[in-house]
């Protein structure tokens, strides 16, 4: 949809409204104004997805105003907070299985974003313009970024000697955390600095949505929607904390396995940059989709093992971290298949079809191990 500039300059009632609002119902809840009930959470629920959509929209306005790779790189990171807040106080509340939430989480992140979201962007972005190009130097360096962060953090404990079992022992921890952010810093420089030319789109003058990028939101509407974005991310991060009982309630009694939870909150929190990055695609901007997909995926194992590791460490929890081999197939074929997707710059329906299977068959044998 072609923007003009009325819209990117004006906030709409409801982007603040449902924010504002889960602020209230979580301040009478706090202070026993409001009592747990099935209907609240049912509001609950209802505003957990409007504000996901209100950081969708507030994403997207900031993201033209700071311009590419950048606009990717602040709703991948703001992603990551989110996720690093519900995993650790999952972790802290000490509950059975907290120890497999982080892996289970970042694993199913992983799949999310490259079979889920990826296959969605090429599937919908081929049916629409039949075949789709982007900068194969980009998502080479990101491809390659992501299979080494996942297999140091998700299989690599599997096969170390010094504890039993899948884990590290709190020096392997440290160090693996260490290389990882580092890591991730230096992509980000890559992505930003020296190589940021890889990672932006390239104006198609027959798409209508090549003038978008001339129109921009004025300095006072982007600092406002910043803070608006602040504010919804931290209102899905408590209703999620919120709603995080029920969820697993509802996970036991459907007779799902635990390691479905972290599916659960790797969807929640994924939501607004598959819905930016499916509607790139669709506009035929598959580079700023790939820019959102892979960024989130590297963020995610980039930063939130590393933190947190960290956290485990400073409360001397256990943490696990490596992958059942069912589960570690499925890493390795997601990875194999992305490098063949990613490695000719150009997709078709095909691709997408190919990556929406794999996608299919975690879900399976996450809910059927």
């Amino acid at each position: 949809m072609s923007l003009d500039p009325h819209s990117v300059d004006t906030i709409p009632r409801w982007s603040w409204a449902a924010p504002l609002a889960a602020c209230v119902l979580l301040a009478g809840k706090s202070a026993g104004l409001i009592p747990a009930s099935p209907l609240v959470l049912i509001v609950a629920a209802a505003l957990l997805g409007a504000c996901v959509f209100a950081a969708v929209h507030h994403a997207e306005i900031i993201a033209l105003r700071v311009g590419e790779p950048f606009g990717s790189i602040i709703l991948a990171i703001a992603v990551t907070v989110i996720e690093v807040a519900l995993i650790v106080s999952i972790m802290l509340s000490a509950k059975a299985g907290a120890d497999l939430l982080a892996r289970d989480t970042v694993f199913a992140t992983v799949m999310l974003v490259l079979n889920g979201i990826v296959g969605l962007c090429l599937l919908l972005g081929g049916a629409r313009h039949y075949e789709q190009s982007f900068d194969t130097n980009a998502s080479s360096a990101a491809l390659s970024v992501i299979g080494t962060l996942a297999v140091l953090t998700l299989v690599l404990p599997n096969y170390t000697l010094a504890t039993p079992g899948p884990t590290y022992a709190p020096s392997q921890l440290l160090f693996v955390s260490v290389v990882s952010i580092l890591l991730y810093a230096v992509f980000l420089f890559v992505q930003t600095i020296r190589h940021r030319d890889y990672f932006l789109s390239e104006p198609d003058a027959t798409d209508a949505s090549a003038h978008d990028q001339a129109i921009l939101p004025s300095l006072k509407t982007a600092q406002t929607t910043a803070g608006l974005l602040a504010l919804a991310l931290a209102a899905v991060v408590l209703l999620a904390k919120v709603l995080s009982p029920a969820l697993e309630t509802a996970v036991a009694s459907a007779g799902l396995p635990k390691a479905f939870v972290g599916v659960v909150i790797a969807a929640v929190v994924l939501l607004p940059e598959g819905l930016a990055a499916i509607a790139a695609a669709r506009l035929n901007k598959l580079q700023t989709s790939l820019n959102l997909a892979l960024g989130s995926a590297i963020a995610t194992i980039g930063l939130t093992i590393p933190i947190v590791g960290l956290v485990a460490l400073w409360g001397r929890q256990p943490l696990t971290l490596g992958l059942a081999p069912a589960e570690m197939v499925l890493l390795v074929l997601t990875l194999f298949i992305g490098t063949i997707t990613l490695a000719t710059g150009r997709t078709t329906i095909l691709q997408g079809a190919v990556h929406l299977v794999i996608f299919a068959v975690f879900l399976f044998l996450a809910a059927v191990p």
